[in-house]
């Protein structure tokens, strides 16, 4: 059997292609691992929200999160981390936290913020919006498939140095504002000249906002949590174009950043006790290997670091060993304007399958879906590197109505001139330019959701697994043997719940002879 333990007290939880690949869930199954090897209840004391905002949303034990780290349910967690790496509109927080504490989950008590995570707000949103506006109507080009959660806006004030930080809800009022109207001008100014929005774009702007906030917390609405009220960017706008009711946004922003004053501390003192007391921290990555603002693709990428080396800058401690779960889908999907390789054809029998599986959790966007592409996770394995590999959502492949397969998965890609590419090129041009190479794999007829054991899977299933997993590794050592790049194989998923996946899984030796 392959080695279950963990080489690290840190863990990462971090995706390797393209997002959407299932790393909520996999929180509680670490969890579980842990309480086993550790022999208690409580082994992990921290889940730490690593990077991104809400524009990463998870689905964990049947909760739909954005800023909020996957550990919400689990009890024996003692604090909700959210890292320095992070920016957060404490609105969000609030309109996240307060549902799940009615459920009678402890939330709030449980946020560690650091001083130094990045406060995001209305105008961040604005310009998200603004400069779609700009690559659109302006400059003619492709939308770029934002969120429009004002992540991009957030993380260019930190490196232009108009960053507010939850540290400022510490100080008075008085200085709060100030920080926020100086950001908030400049923001405003951007938008009417740089951006060239038009006044109907912008007040238009208001009214997505809020449909889109309707839509994210419709539940919390008929639940009574929140009035509709609260939902209406509109009463911040100003009477004039491109001007704001500053001296409402600041109440609203100081009143809501108060309710979580108490949480606001030096995160990087209580990594380090927990460290000392020999106790684990998960550390949950947003969007994956291929979405980090360096290694991605512009402008198809996040705005934040997405990959292992975060962990220690968000968590403000000197670089150390980490234990890294990778996961993938047995599949692949992808959601906004990305260049997709494997996308499978909307003709395809399987197509409706895996599409009425598969939307945004932080959007409610349909993503698209594709073939296994295990160059770009070969690629990640040999440039980020991942100890463990997850794969999930194995189970929906099975034969079922018109779909009989086959499975494919891409080994490599090729050119018109009939070149071989066994990586992932980083002219983007080049790139979009080749076609995928297939290796294909016969369906299996079984229902696997019960399965918990490799042995018990389908022949075809297995044979399935070992094909992704044997050209990850042949991609991720270019063709030469497996040793130099290599991983354990931890899970598959076979359903969606807590505990529904394979644990019992031969060692990679074993799997890659089938």
């Amino acid at each position: 059997m392959a080695d279950l333990g963990y080489k690290s007290q840190l863990i990462a939880d971090t995706g390797i292609s393209m997002g959407d690949e299932g790393k909520g869930r996999l929180v509680y199954e670490i969890i579980d691992d842990l309480q086993k090897i550790e022999g208690c209840n409580d082994p992990v004391e921290m889940i730490l929200k690593v990077n991104g905002g809400a524009n990463s949303g998870h689905t964990a034990a049947g909760l739909k999160l954005n800023l909020l780290p996957s550990g919400v349910v689990e009890k024996s967690v003692s604090y909700l981390g959210i890292g320095m790496g992070v920016v957060a509109d404490p609105r969000k927080l609030l309109w996240e936290s307060v549902p799940l504490e009615k459920k009678g989950h402890v939330v709030t008590s449980r946020l560690a913020i650091d001083e130094r995570t990045m406060f995001s707000d209305l105008t961040h949103r604005l310009l998200d919006h603004a400069w779609e506006f700009y690559r659109e109507t302006i400059l003619g080009n492709e939308a770029r498939g934002s969120t429009c959660r004002g992540i991009s806006p957030a993380y260019a004030d930190e490196v232009s140095q108009w960053q507010v930080y939850y540290g400022d809800l510490l100080g008075s009022k008085e200085a709060f504002a100030e920080k926020l109207k100086v950001k908030w001008e400049r923001a405003l100014r951007t938008i009417e000249h740089v951006c060239q929005v038009s006044p109907d774009a912008w007040n238009g702007f208001f009214d997505k906002l809020s449909k889109a906030e309707m839509q994210a917390n419709e539940q919390a609405l008929a639940e009574g949590c929140f009035d509709e009220s609260e939902y209406r960017f509109s009463d911040f706008k100003g009477e004039a174009p491109f001007t704001l009711n500053m001296d409402a946004l600041v109440d609203v922003y100081w009143e809501v950043g108060q309710k979580f004053k108490d949480q606001i501390c030096d995160l990087r003192e209580k990594v380090i006790d927990i460290i000392r007391r020999k106790k684990y921290i998960i550390g949950e990555f947003g969007q994956s290997y291929w979405l980090d603002k360096r290694h991605g693709f512009s402008p198809n990428v996040t705005a934040s670091h997405t990959f292992t080396p975060e962990f220690f800058q968000s968590a403000g401690i000197p670089v150390g060993p980490l234990h890294n779960v990778g996961a993938c889908k047995a599949y692949d999907t992808k959601v906004g304007t990305h260049v997709f390789l494997t996308q499978i054809d909307d003709e395809s029998p399987i197509a409706p399958i895996l599409k009425k599986l598969e939307f945004g959790t932080s959007t409610g966007r349909q993503r698209m879906i594709g073939w296994f592409d295990a160059v770009e996770k070969g690629d990640t394995l040999r440039f980020g590197g991942y100890d463990d590999l997850v794969i999930n959502k194995l189970d929906v492949l099975k034969n079922q109505g018109d779909w009989k397969g086959p499975l494919l998965v891409c080994t490599s890609y090729t050119d018109e001139e009939g070149n071989e590419y066994n990586y992932v090129p980083r002219n983007d041009d080049l790139r979009k330019s080749l076609k995928p190479v297939y290796e294909s794999y016969d369906t299996w007829d079984e229902d696997i959701s019960e399965i918990r054991d490799f042995k018990d899977l389908p022949l075809n299933a297995k044979k399935y697994v070992a094909g992704m997993v044997k050209a990850v590794l042949n991609v991720a050592n270019r063709g030469n043997d497996y040793q130099q790049f290599t991983f354990n194989l931890r899970y598959i998923g076979v359903g969606p719940d807590r505990g529904q996946l394979i644990r019992g899984i031969p060692s990679l030796n074993e799997v890659c002879e089938l």
